[in-house]
């Protein structure tokens, strides 16, 4: 008899029954039972209540932000594609860069493309008065923050906004046992490659906030002026590595250096100013 033609043996009963894998709920359930009951979870930290609507708040703020962005290059993707002379970087900030916008439209788009460059800046000003009245509700709470106050006097380049995103996402009283671990937190770290995930090494994580990795960022750049006190190591990287890779390191000094700060205030960072 040829051994293609044996006859299959039946295969024996699981315990677990038709599943192939053994159901452990119950075994996770007496495991995590037992260590609730002894004290070996780590408790859940839930911020204080202003703390959860400024966190709102700076969300709001970063969406509308980025949207205002892809509108702003949709702009200038439509009289790229379209043959028309490209505006000036920025030129979308000021009412004489806006005019120019709608004067090269009018000139050399055909009415699809006008549409699309009408609808644009038309959406883009009701983006920027959005952002106005935030950015004053922002820079208020701020103000009448203690964390938020201290950071923006003591860290180069954090202005309020910055210094407020920092305050909620790493204040509070024992959040962080390390400044490492609130730098990883934020997604700011570099990852390793695993064999799971199939990440590849050298990326960053951004598994954090993304209003605390904007916030970071935004004040890591200020030190490519050549006033700011960090500013020989943020050009030394720049040589290196590039700009960003210059301030993706100074964004993690920003954020260790913030952590020690809200540390040395405790449960006080969170309190009204």
């Amino acid at each position: 008899m040829s051994p293609c033609t044996w006859p299959s043996r039946p295969t024996p009963p699981s315990p677990a029954g038709r599943k192939r894998h053994a159901k452990t709920d119950k075994t996770d359930c007496r495991h995590l039972r037992r260590l609730l009951a002894e004290g070996w979870l780590p408790e859940c930290w839930i911020p204080p209540g202003h703390i959860l609507e400024c966190r709102a708040l700076l969300e709001l703020y970063n969406d509308l932000r980025a949207e205002h962005t892809a509108w702003a290059q949709r702009i200038h993707a439509v009289l790229f594609y379209q043959g028309a002379p490209a505006l000036g970087e920025g030129a979308l900030r000021s009412e004489q860069g806006v005019a120019a916008a709608r004067e090269a439209a009018a000139a050399h788009l055909s009415p699809a493309g006008q549409a699309q460059v009408a609808t644009a800046l038309e959406v883009t000003a009701a983006l920027e008065a959005r952002l106005h009245v935030l950015r004053h509700q922002l820079r208020d709470a701020a103000r009448h923050l203690t964390g938020a106050k201290v950071l923006a006097a003591r860290l180069y380049g954090v202005g309020p906004v910055t210094a407020l995103a920092l305050t909620c996402w790493l204040g509070g009283a024992g959040r962080f046992s390390s400044s490492r671990k609130a730098v990883r937190f934020a997604g700011l770290d570099i990852t390793v490659y695993s064999s799971d995930g199939k990440g590849p090494p050298g990326r960053l994580s951004r598994q954090g906030p993304p209003v605390l990795r904007w916030a970071a960022y935004e004040a890591a750049k200020t030190h490519a002026r050549s006033a700011a006190p960090d500013h020989a190591y943020y050009a030394a990287v720049k040589d290196r590595n590039g700009g960003k890779r210059a301030a993706l390191s100074e964004a993690r000094k920003i954020i260790r250096q913030a952590c020690h700060i809200l540390t040395e205030l405790g449960d006080d960072a969170l309190a009204p100013a």
